[in-house]
């Protein structure tokens, strides 16, 4: 049981935490931006590809915790401080890309300004990126570990 939810864990968190990190990292590049002559660079169809991955990948991606937690559970880790900080930051990634991220990108879509929307969610992109890295980190160190 234990390598069937470790692989789906581990698969999961590549294809889908990556696959909308990677998306959310390339949305800013393509969104269209209003009364610039970097307007005529943009691809609001590729941006609008990139908006549509970020949420549906965000979605699928809520298998990594799930699965997480019941490997956590089966193998009697919940109490570890590593899990407990993974968890409290998948938390946080997940609540800035469902609440913020996301939310953002429709907006730019829907109304380009002049990029300083585009700048704040390159940035936001980038603590995504961030956060999952150190869970990451906390998943191979596991400090505190038994």
């Amino acid at each position: 049981m234990k390598p069937v939810l470790l692989s789906i864990h581990v698969l999961a968190g590549i294809i889908f935490v990556g696959g909308s990190a990677v998306a959310a990292s390339l949305f800013p590049r393509y969104a269209p931006v209003a009364g610039t002559e970097l307007a005529a660079e943009r691809n609001p169809s590729v941006a609008k590809a990139f908006h549509r991955i970020t949420g549906n990948y965000a979605l699928l991606a809520l298998i990594v915790p799930v699965v997480g937690i019941a490997l956590a559970i089966y193998q009697g880790r919940m109490g570890e401080i590593w899990i407990t900080l993974a968890m409290a930051l998948t938390f946080i990634a997940g609540g800035l890309l469902a609440v913020v991220i996301h939310p953002m990108q429709r907006d730019a879509l829907d109304t380009p300004d002049d990029g300083k929307r585009l700048r704040t969610l390159g940035m936001l992109a980038g603590i995504y990126n961030l956060l999952w890295t150190v869970v990451v980190v906390l998943m191979i160190a596991r400090p505190g570990a038994d």
